[in-house]
């Protein structure tokens, strides 16, 4: 049984994914100083007001404060927006710089005798006539 629980632990993807959540965790970290470092006193340098604490509404005694609300979602449109802008873009813009596909199969070539260009499949070419390798061949 511990042999087992070992194979599994020692298994790449398992490592793999501890290692993610760690730099996950660390990245979390540096995107939500971005947004409450620089991203929010930018806003609150435009705006005048970086906090919707106070705002609340009273109902029947009943303190609502939707003011908090506010602030969380805004903050979540930041770290949500600085994710997209700083990350996700600059990294699909590497992986489609990455991934090349192949050339599509040629469907022409060169007459040796003309330099014209000639179906792939010719047999003979069709502006000099002169019998083609291919030919000779079958």
């Amino acid at each position: 049984m511990l042999k087992g629980f070992k194979q599994f632990l020692l298994r790449g993807n398992v490592a793999d994914l501890a290692v993610g959540v760690v730099v996950g965790v660390a990245f979390g970290a540096v995107v939500a100083s971005f947004v409450k470092d620089i991203l929010t006193p930018f806003i609150a340098a435009i705006v005048g007001k970086p906090n919707f604490s106070y705002l609340v509404l009273e109902l029947n005694g009943a303190k609502i404060t939707y003011g908090e609300f506010l602030n969380a979602l805004i903050s979540f449109l930041l770290v949500a927006s600085a994710v997209y802008f700083f990350v996700v873009l600059p990294v699909n813009a590497l992986m489609s710089r990455a991934k090349k596909e192949p050339p599509p199969d040629p469907t022409s070539k060169k007459c040796p005798e003309c330099l014209s260009e000639i179906p792939i499949d010719a047999r003979r070419c069709a502006h000099c006539c002169s019998v083609l390798g291919s030919a000779a061949k079958a």
